[in-house]
């Protein structure tokens, strides 16, 4: 019997440990799918867009828009699966124009003038084309009124003209109907058509007429009807149906073939989800062509239609409106400021205005603890975008930057792209960096970027635009913002923590350091800045510091202002704000400048290495890889330039701090961080200045001039140099320098190229990078105003 209950004490146990490692593996197993469950689960607090605000009756000023950015012409709603609308065009010999692209040849587009609700104004040049795009909107129904579009061809210089083809398209994407409506069975004159948020409507394609808009203008038409797989094979679909057998055929004169579209169903293997129908006008320039959109619920109160001489008056009189509310909010005329540099100005402010874009579908996320991605939840954003042509798509820092300027125009604007950001929030208060929604936003992503991880964070900008829109922001909406504000920034205090009390790591840099010089931050928004050699647990960084202690001091007024309990974010606010504090953490005395600290190597370098061949293979290909000379060792990370500079940009050190004149004295030293364009990004002694990070990846933030940062400089220095203090005058000194010298160079390179850049050369000002660049660089309309 003894040997029995040994026996069975035995079983039992096993029994025991089985279950037990049972219980634990279904434990992981659960934690893995919880956490995979939250991760794509919207956050619990009511929404900050109140549901039912954007659509047609509720807000019929933002409800049609160009919130299309990333064509060169187009609108559509607010609303999930709009009814989109655009323009395409084809010189006769050249390419096919429709989505804005980097390096397409169009040498010159913008807009020139947008009020960000019903009128635009955009100039575009290509290859002596010159084409002027305009839109009005007219309220009245319930599905948000009319608009009116004219586009005026005209070529530059002398010679003849060229035939000219402008493509006009409506098209549907899951949800609507559209019916030709045709002119003698060859021209598409209408569109009628009906969908769930516009109703019924009729698109109408008036013939074209004289400059001038005086007399009929000889064209050819051809017009394509046929399934639409997706809105981003648009450009796709036109192109494959375009054929040489057209004939342009003026009374008179010599016949000419041109690629016209014909039917032909669609694109092969790709099911329909949509219709489009397509009006195809072709002439020699110059010309005037004009569309109308008329809402079958605004008959009854239509003044007539808005084409020839009622549109032009609208044209003139929403222009001069415009030009007195520009002065109205800037005063750049009461200031003196010349006429085109006034016009320029313009230019930029509308630019990020006609930038800003409507977005619908589900991010692609993946949790650091699983492996596969997984969509994430529907979600729409309304959002400015930084670049038409590189970037047409929300990036959340660059929000906030975008924010302080549209904040200036249109508060009420402003405040309605705040609360669509923070509607993107997921259970744990989570915001991916990168919102990629819908296939036209992910069709112009590269796949390596696509993917959005549950660890990395981005500076919390939108609390600096918060800072500037809460004193006059309407109380029920900062309530609808408060719970989740404060589980964004909760978020990112938990996740982002660094390895003792109040100090901060971003998480996510680059995975493989010996690929890189010095591995990559993109959590930061300062990608290839210079960390800590060897990524760590034990970093500490200068910048995440900085904005944390932003955004204690943002969320403690907020609550105090909402009655909410401020104790814990002034009490923090009151933490991070402590000189003596950021001092022991972040003053490197050695240096004398703040820094980050982490298991650091200066002596780093990248080598060709010629990896070991495989028997029965071609040699592989030498690559370049990071040798270290001296092996790390915790220390504080010497690199001057943009993130040493944050306790002054974010304004938390002191008026009369003794650290100050350091600051001051690097920002104003040519031979590390000034230029007479701005600040470079590194300093020009760094040994990381200029430097590539690997064999594919030039210098991004290693010296060039960013205006955002620089934004942030004057902004900094205004506010010293209006502060008692020891170090007002040296303030003043290097505010009034720098921002002749960023305004100056800004205007000067616009001027030469006709665009704003994503950042500029250090060594001469030259713009680099994207254009245009109407996000953050469209600050420099804020700095002209000295409105901080």
């Amino acid at each position: 019997r003894g040997s029995g209950r040994g026996r069975t004490a035995l079983a039992l146990t096993a029994a025991a440990a089985a279950l037990a490692l049972g219980l634990a593996a279904a434990a992981v197993e659960w934690n893995r799918w919880s956490e995979a469950s939250r991760l794509v689960t919207p956050h619990p607090a009511p929404p900050a867009v109140p549901p039912g605000s954007t659509g047609p009756l509720a807000s019929p000023t933002y409800f049609w828009g160009t919130y299309r950015p990333h064509v060169y012409f187009g609108m559509k709603t607010r609303s999930p699966r709009a009814v989109v609308t655009g323009l395409m065009w084809l010189q006769h010999g050249g390419n096919l124009r429709h989505t804005s692209e980097q390096n397409d040849g169009v040498s010159r587009y913008g807009w020139l003038m947008h009020d960000g609700e019903n009128f635009g104004v955009q100039e575009i040049r290509d290859e002596g084309l010159v084409l002027r795009t305009e839109f009005v909107k007219q309220p009245g129904g319930d599905h948000g009124g009319d608009w009116s579009w004219r586009v005026t061809a005209k070529m530059e210089g002398k010679g003849p003209a060229p035939l000219l083809s402008l493509f006009f398209y409506v098209a549907t994407d899951g949800q609507g109907t559209l019916w030709p409506v045709l002119e003698n069975g060859t021209r598409l004159a209408a569109v009628a058509g009906t969908s769930e948020e516009l109703g019924d409507f009729t698109l109408t394609f008036l013939p074209p007429t004289g400059e001038g808009g005086e007399g009929t203008k000889y064209a050819s038409y051809n017009f394509l009807a046929a399934g639409v797989p997706g809105l981003h094979r648009l450009t796709d679909l036109v192109r494959q149906s375009l054929r040489e057998s057209s004939v342009f055929s003026p009374p008179g004169r010599p016949r000419r073939r041109f690629f016209g579209v014909s039917s032909t169903g669609g694109l092969p293997g790709e099911p329909p989800r949509g219709q489009l129908l397509l009006h195809q006008v072709t002439l020699e320039p110059p010309a005037v062509l004009e569309v109308t959109l008329e809402s079958g619920s605004a008959a009854g109160v239509r003044r007539g239609r808005l084409a020839g001489p009622a549109l032009s008056a609208a044209l003139a009189r929403h222009a001069a409106a415009f030009e007195q509310r520009f002065e109205d909010t800037f005063r750049l005329g009461a200031r003196g400021v010349s006429l085109p540099q006034r016009r320029f100005a313009q230019a930029a402010l509308s630019e990020m205005l006609g930038g800003i874009g409507f977005f619908h579908g589900r991010s692609l996320l993946r949790s650091e603890h699983r492996e596969e991605p997984v969509p994430g939840a529907e979600a729409m954003l309304f959002t400015a975008v930084p670049s038409r042509s590189c970037f047409p798509r929300g990036f959340l820092w660059d929000e906030g930057f975008h924010l302080l300027l549209l904040g200036r125009w249109d508060p009420a604007l402003a405040r309605d792209i705040l609360a669509h950001w923070l509607d993107l929030l997921n259970a744990d208060g989570w915001i991916p960096r990168e919102q990629i929604l819908g296939d036209e936003a992910r069709a112009r992503v590269p796949p390596e970027f696509v993917l959005q991880h549950s660890e990395t964070a981005n500076p919390p900008t939108l609390l600096l635009a918060l800072e500037q829109l809460l004193p006059d922001a309407p109380l029920p909406y900062l309530r609808r913002l408060f719970p989740r504000l404060r589980a964004w920034f909760e978020w990112l205090n938990r996740t982002q923590a660094g390895p003792e009390p109040f100090t901060y790591r971003w998480r996510g840099r680059d995975t493989d350091p010996e690929r890189f010089l010095n591995p990559k931050t993109l959590a930061s928004g300062l990608d290839d800045y210079p960390r800590a050699s060897h990524p760590s647990t034990q970093e500490r960084h200068l910048d995440l510091w900085c904005w944390m202690a932003l955004g204690a001091r943002v969320l403690a007024v907020l609550a105090e202002h909402l009655g909410e309990p401020l104790t814990p974010y002034r009490d923090m606010a009151t933490a991070l704000s402590d000189n003596d504090l950021l001092d022991r953490l972040h003053w490197a005395p050695e240096l004398g400048i703040f820094a980050d600290f982490g298991n650091h190597s200066t002596a780093v370098a990248l080598r060709w290495h010629r990896p070991p061949p495989v028997p029965g293979r071609p040699p592989p290909a030498p690559q370049l890889r990071r040798e270290v000379r001296e092996a790390p060792r915790p220390q504080f990370v010497g690199a001057l330039g943009y993130v040493s500079l944050f306790p002054l940009l974010l304004q938390l050190l002191r008026a009369d701090s003794p650290r100050l004149p350091a600051l001051l004295g690097s920002m104003r030293n040519d031979r590390q961080l000034w230029t007479p364009f701005g600040l470079r990004s590194l300093s020009r002694d760094s040994p990381w200045y200029l430097r590539r990070n690997t064999e594919h990846d030039p210098p991004y933030w290693r010296g060039s001039i960013w205006v955002n940062i620089n934004f942030l400089a004057l902004r900094a220095l205004h506010g010293y140099a209006r502060a008692a203090g020891p170090h007002r005058e040296r303030a003043d000194e290097l505010y009034q320098e720098l921002r002749h010298n960023l305004v100056a160079n800004v205007f000067r390179q616009y001027e030469a190229t006709g665009f704003l850049w994503e950042h500029y050369r250090d060594s001469d000002g030259t713009g680099q990078g994207c254009h245009p660049f109407a996000g953050w660089s469209a600050l420099v309309v804020l700095a002209m105003a000295e409105d901080y």
